[in-house]
């Protein structure tokens, strides 16, 4: 109960609330869409570099592969393993199954980041190689995904998708800054600190108030969500956390890695697979399988999840 009073009065967390609310009460509150891109580059950068520092210090290590390993597999397998829920108890199509199967396989950065700040600001600290084990996850779903809508035959990827899928903003930036944090260190670090951790909460705080405003506004707008479909996108984080926390502590994470890969497996993406859909699956229903993952489970693990997994690590972790 302690964790969960924290998070929900948590400033970024509050904040969010507050887009929401504005969104709801039909307020013009809006974040210029430039100001928006230019912070999640921010905190893109930011998570990256200090990710790749802390590597540097800790050295690369067995943690780190197996860590990538489990993140691989969990990515790739989770849309197969929500695909027929998705088809037999939402109703849909094989094309609108893959496309929304892919973006739960995926992950969200920017819940990564909350979850991240949240924890590390009460001591409980995510290793840093995790950052490397979000970048991994961004895009196996995306293959798994096409394979699930096409499976019946068609081309699976072609050459603009597999440039989409490989070199789409999110992954280079992430990747990048962290190999640049690897390279620096500690010491190369130390002059841009500044910046990259006085500024962090802040503008954290400034972008999930975008990100409650644009996930409200999506609830109200589109027509496809179901009470059906809206249950399963939470029932879908919830699920699929409880496997990324149990894999976690099997492979031997502690704590509060465990409880990333939980926020990893239960976060779905709204950034990067939307853009490889429309590229690969235009006749998928953008509004629905946005609405599911920007619209209902982005707040579900912002405001419960996070919470709910780090309890979950903590508890297999003093049992193990």
């Amino acid at each position: 109960m302690d964790q969960l009073t924290a998070t929900l009065l948590s400033a970024p967390v509050l904040f969010f609330v507050l887009g929401a609310l504005a969104a709801a009460a039909r307020s013009d509150l809006s974040v210029p869409e430039t100001i928006a891109k230019g912070m999640s580059l921010y905190l893109m950068a930011a998570i990256g570099l200090k990710g790749g520092v802390e590597v540097a210090k800790a050295g690369i290590g067995p943690e780190l592969v197996t860590a990538l390993a489990a993140g691989l597999v969990l990515s790739a397998a989770i849309p197969f393993l929500v695909a027929p829920v998705l088809s037999r108890i939402g109703g849909l199509d094989r094309t609108n199954t893959g496309a929304v199967a892919a973006h739960y396989g995926s992950v969200s950065v920017v819940t990564f980041v909350t979850a991240s700040q949240v924890y590390g600001d009460s001591g409980f600290v995510i290793a840093g190689f995790m950052v490397a084990v979000l970048a991994m996850m961004e895009t196996p779903a995306i293959l798994s995904g096409l394979f699930i809508a096409r499976r019946e035959g068609g081309k699976l990827m072609s050459p603009e998708l597999l440039r989409e899928v490989l070199f789409n903003g999110s992954v280079v930036l992430l990747l990048g800054s962290f190999v640049i944090g690897m390279v620096i260190g500690e010491d190369g670090f130390e002059p841009v600190s500044p910046l990259f951790r006085a500024g962090f909460t802040g503008v954290l705080c400034l972008f999930l108030l975008d990100m409650g405003l644009i996930a409200m506004r999506r609830i109200l707008k589109t027509r496809a969500l179901t009470a059906r479909l809206a249950l399963l996108a939470v029932i879908f984080p919830i699920v699929n956390g409880t496997l990324g926390v149990v894999t976690g502590t099997l492979i031997g994470l502690d704590a509060p890695s465990a409880a990333a890969l939980g926020i990893l497996g239960a976060s779905a993406s709204y950034i990067a697979v939307p853009a490889a859909m429309r590229l690969s699956l235009p006749q998928a229903d953008a509004g629905l399988y946005l609405a599911m993952s920007l619209g209902v489970t982005f707040p579900f693990n912002i405001v419960l999840g996070i919470p709910l997994f780090r309890w979950m690590a903590e508890t297999l972790g003093a049992v193990a």
